[in-house]
């Protein structure tokens, strides 16, 4: 199993980004996929949610109207649109699946909101 993501970066507050995270070693499109992040000095939590089909999502609170999450099966990618981005958003954000008995991680990417 193998998660990739990219797309992070330093931006100013109020505005986008789209993170993606590509996958491999696995059958993508029959497994749930995940969103977390971790701040400095805080435990990981949990962004966003996407089951195998597409077809429902679910949010952490302080993201929820902001982010979307999305997938796309033929390309065994997932992605996490970031809108109006706050500073409190900072943290290197990680895309994880449970396969195989055990939950599997990226190597994360980091996202710096700061003017």
């Amino acid at each position: 199993v193998q998660l990739v993501e990219s797309g992070g970066g330093l931006v100013q507050p109020g505005v986008s980004l789209r993170l993606s995270c590509a996958a491999s070693g696995f059958t993508f499109s029959s497994y749930p996929m995940s969103w977390y992040r971790q701040a400095p000095g805080k435990e990981r939590e949990l962004v966003a949610a996407i089951t195998s089909g597409g077809d429902s999502t679910n949010y952490g609170e302080s993201v929820k109207g902001r982010f979307t999450i999305s997938r796309d099966n033929a390309k065994n990618t997932v992605y996490l649109q970031m809108n109006s981005l706050k500073p409190e958003d900072t943290a290197v954000y990680y895309c994880t699946v449970y396969v195989g008995r055990a939950r599997k991680w990226g190597q994360g990417t980091q996202v710096t909101v700061s003017s």
